[in-house]
């Protein structure tokens, strides 16, 4: 049995509205809407993403989170704070840099570049 990186899903308390904050930042489109409970958004970089709505709002940091990376991290994390993405944290390590950021709703993802 082989298994394959699908989907990776967020919760949301409103998918509809968090998909406008995702499908701009990742140049992504909604492939399916199921009655807003359920929206995946596909795009060119990676597996889809699923948002979920769930009930509750985030409470400290997300277990498992998205890692983007690019070329030209100031860049791209500019343009998500434009989009509607607040700065968390900046972190550095020998070879790698990387801004934490938080989606619309507080859901915790990060954008890395080498260096």
């Amino acid at each position: 049995m082989t298994l394959t990186h699908a989907m990776t899903t967020i919760d949301s308390k409103d998918p509809r509205e968090l998909a406008k904050f995702w499908t701009a930042a990742l140049n992504a489109q909604v492939k399916q809407d199921f009655e807003g409970y359920f929206v995946i958004l596909d795009w060119e970089g990676g597996p889809a993403i699923g948002l979920q709505k769930v009930p509750e709002e985030p409470a400290g940091k997300n277990r498992v989170h998205l890692d983007l990376h690019t070329d030209d991290r100031h860049a791209a994390v500019g343009r998500l704070v434009g989009l509607g993405a607040a700065i968390v944290d900046e972190q550095k390590v020998p070879g790698m840099s990387w801004t934490v950021l938080a989606d619309p709703e507080g859901n915790l993802f990060c954008v890395g570049q080498p260096g």
